[in-house]
This record gives C-alpha cells, structure tokens and sequence, in this order.
C-alpha cells in the first residue's frame, strides 16, 4: 500500500507575525452614563479597586477612551459584551 506524497505550502509573511499579540477592550466617552457609573462598572464588572475604577474613568472622560482590559480575543470579546450590556460604548481591537 502506498501513501500520497504530502505537499506543504510555506507562505511568505513579509515580518514577523506574532499570534499571541494581546488584544485590548476599549471604553468610549460617552455623553449618556456619569462618572460614578462608569466607575461602578469597572469595579463591579473586573473587580478594579475604587482607585483604579475612576483613574481609569477619568481617562475615559478626558483622554475620551480608556483601555480597560487586556488579554486573549476571545476574552475581549466577553468584556466588551458585558460593558455593553452596562450601557457603556466598548470596543476591542488588537494591540498595536
């Protein structure tokens, strides 16, 4: 019995691709929830301490988005659906 020959195919990527690469859940300013809200949410939602929470809120208000979360797609994913299911504009995209 004989076996097909097996044919690999290389792809050349022009650089250096690194699949782990982090991905990242963005919060948006928006002009509907208030400070303290968000805040909450952030606490309530990841566990943040109250400092975090609001450093982060206030990057929200001021910068008009904040990187809240970090990690697999996958998981961004899950953060940004659940931010969203708290009213506020989340996001996520890959880290660049």
């Amino acid at each position: 019995m004989s076996l097909a020959p097996v044919i690999e195919e290389v792809v050349e990527t022009g650089g250096v691709v690194d699949p782990d690469t982090p991905w990242i859940t963005l919060v948006w300013n928006d002009p509907v929830n208030l400070m303290s809200y968000v805040t909450y949410v952030f606490s309530s939602y990841f566990g943040y301490s109250r400092e975090k929470s609001e450093r982060l809120m206030l990057d929200v208000h001021t910068k008009g988005r904040a990187v809240v979360s970090t990690g697999p797609r996958e998981k961004m994913e899950i953060d940004t659906e659940a931010l969203q299911g708290y009213g506020l504009w989340a996001t996520f995209q890959k880290d660049t």
